[in-house]
């Protein structure tokens, strides 16, 4: 692991022992110095869009809105409404959303009217979802990911959504490309793959501008991709805007620190504290940190043990974690743990509540705001809702 993460003297909780486990704890000082990182290294608050299903929390959306950051991108009606009501000032709900979730992005717009609303689509089809209101439309385009998106080789269909967006007296606002498969290990060789994508993109750039169609924005990269577009010379001369939408560095991972530059300095903000439970065996002891707390979505291990390189995590189950100890270790009933991990986004969205934590004490508890989903029915005032 990266070696940022390797001291656990910035990350101990006086009151630790207090404290019920598995909790999720949010370091306030290292949020604030991931986001002085990140605009740092972009250069330009303008660049930044962050992707807040990582953030999740009302508290640290507004911490980005204090220091200017204030473009965002999120994926459920939940976070948009959550970004909304935390002062940010344009946000793009970038997921395919059927009819009833268009129409709850609607209302959300209508409560938020000094908020630019933006939608994703990637058919004629999804036009009239917008029809009559001021959302702003992206056009989502496959990058090579395969999960969402128009094919970037016909120029042809997405200049014509493009006209069919303005002919609809709906706004166009640009292209959306997100790169998440590019997560190659060697950074020479996602930067190449990234760079060939950038130029298929800068060319349907060039189609619509042919086309007399203003392209006033572009969004790419997630966290993995990041170095690859602030290396792409074109994005910084362009015509439109270009925002790149990390948000895992908000917090992040594992997986961040080992995919981004040690020379960006970021650092975990959000790790779990856990609890020994079992000693099942010598050579093992069983933590109450399993993939309900700690996210085992991206592969095991799925998280690292802060400052402890005698402890492997093993493969989880629901609430337990088994931990492989080294020759000679051993940790007692009791003992706490901090894990930082592989996936910090759905580790996030597993706990209800986050421990702020500054200067080594507890000073707030604050909701995960934006955790879960809304109510499946827009107009529910005639059900009873069970607690």
């Amino acid at each position: 692991m990266n070696s940022i993460v390797a001291s656990l003297a910035d990350y101990r909780i006086e009151e630790a022992q207090t404290l019920m486990t598995p909790a999720l704890a949010i370091y306030a000082d290292a949020v604030d110095h991931n986001i002085r990182s990140t605009l740092r290294v972009l250069g330009d608050v303008n660049r930044w869009r962050p992707h807040i299903k990582t953030v999740k929390l009302a508290y640290v959306i507004r911490r980005l809105v204090e220091y200017g950051v204030e473009n965002m991108k999120c994926a459920t009606t939940l976070e948009l409404l959550t970004a909304c009501e935390a002062g940010a000032r344009d946000v793009l709900l970038a997921y395919p959303l059927p009819a009833p979730a268009a129409a709850r992005t609607i209302d959300i717009a209508a409560a938020f009217p000094n908020t630019t609303i933006s939608a994703l689509i990637e058919n004629p089809s999804q036009i009239s979802l917008w029809a009559g209101t001021n959302t702003g439309l992206f056009i989502d385009l496959n990058s090579g990911m395969n999960r969402t998106g128009m094919q970037t080789h016909d120029l042809q269909q997405i200049v014509g959504i493009a006209r069919e967006i303005l002919r609809s007296g709906l706004r166009f606002r640009g292209l959306h490309h997100y790169e998440g498969h590019l997560t190659q290990a060697d950074p020479t060789e996602r930067t190449t793959a990234a760079h060939a994508g950038y130029s298929v993109l800068m060319s349907i750039v060039d189609a619509l501008q042919s086309s007399g169609i203003d392209v006033e924005e572009v969004i790419t990269s997630g966290t993995p991709a990041l170095p690859c577009a602030l290396a792409y010379e074109p994005f910084r001369s362009a015509s439109f805007v270009h925002r790149v939408s990390p948000g895992t560095i908000v917090y992040n991972d594992w997986s961040s620190l080992e995919q981004l530059p040690a020379e960006y300095g970021f650092r975990p903000a959000a790790v779990v504290l856990t609890s020994v439970v079992s000693n099942p065996a010598p050579d093992l002891a069983t933590c109450d940190a399993g993939h309900k707390t700690v996210s085992a979505d991206a592969g095991m291990p799925n998280c690292a043990v802060l400052g402890n390189a005698s402890v492997q995590p093993l493969r989880p189950s629901e609430e337990h974690l088994p931990l492989l100890l080294s020759s000679g270790s051993s940790l007692a009933l009791g003992s706490q743990l901090y894990l930082v991990p592989k996936h910090v986004c759905p580790t996030v969205n597993n706990f209800d509540h986050a421990l702020i934590v500054s200067g080594g004490r507890v000073v707030a508890i604050e909701a995960v705001t934006a955790r879960g989903r809304e109510l499946p029915m827009r107009h529910s005032s005639q059900l009873a809702v069970s607690p």
